[in-house]
């Protein structure tokens, strides 16, 4: 068999693949922590990232002289890494975001939508190229982001809408919305 192929050398390759993704998903989560200045969840997951980049980088570096397809397998893992964590990222969608909508035609009726459905609005009246337009700024949880949007287009599918992201918010302001209790709160609700 070919040097470097045998049944250890691919286990020791499929961990350390396994372990790279793992510590370049933390980097990416806690670069983003960083700039949303979460400095507690940065902290631990820079020091957890560290410890296992020295322990995979040492065996990597040990090794590679007689078993070079394991700097192949530590570089798959950095590559996936990166996917895996944006893909994370994403779901977990920490922060607060700043939609700031264009409508042209149903500025009052979106923002009365987006009030009921528990998110506070603020709106401005502008000129746009082709007349008046109602401006509305919506400050929401990254997560509910999907939300609002479709109360947008659910009304006005051509309204012109930016994301940004919103490094510090002091408050956000829910509207009075009567919801029905949920989870363990349903539950001792009916006893």
């Amino acid at each position: 068999m070919w040097q470097g192929f045998d049944y250890p050398t691919m286990l020791l390759g499929i961990v350390i693949f396994f372990a790279r993704v793992a510590d370049v998903s933390m980097g990416t989560m806690r670069t983003l922590s960083i700039v949303q200045g979460r400095t507690k969840i940065a902290f631990l997951l820079g020091f957890l990232e560290v410890s296992m980049w020295l322990v995979i980088i040492s065996t990597v570096i040990h090794s590679i002289a007689q078993k070079p397809i394991l700097g192949v397998f530590y570089a798959l893992g950095f590559s996936t890494g990166n996917v895996v964590g944006i893909i994370l990222e994403k779901r977990i969608a920490f922060g607060h975001i700043i939609l700031r909508i264009i409508s042209t035609k149903s500025g009052k009726e979106i923002a009365e939508k987006i009030r009921k459905s528990g998110h506070a609005v603020t709106t401005f009246q502008g000129e746009g190229l082709s007349g008046p337009v109602t401006m509305l700024y919506v400050v929401c949880l990254r997560k509910e982001q999907n939300e609002v949007v479709q109360v947008v287009k659910s009304i006005e599918p051509d309204a012109f809408y930016t994301v940004d992201m919103a490094g510090m918010v002091s408050k956000i302001y829910r509207p009075f919305c009567p919801q029905q209790p949920a989870g363990w709160r349903a539950i001792l609700k009916k006893k």
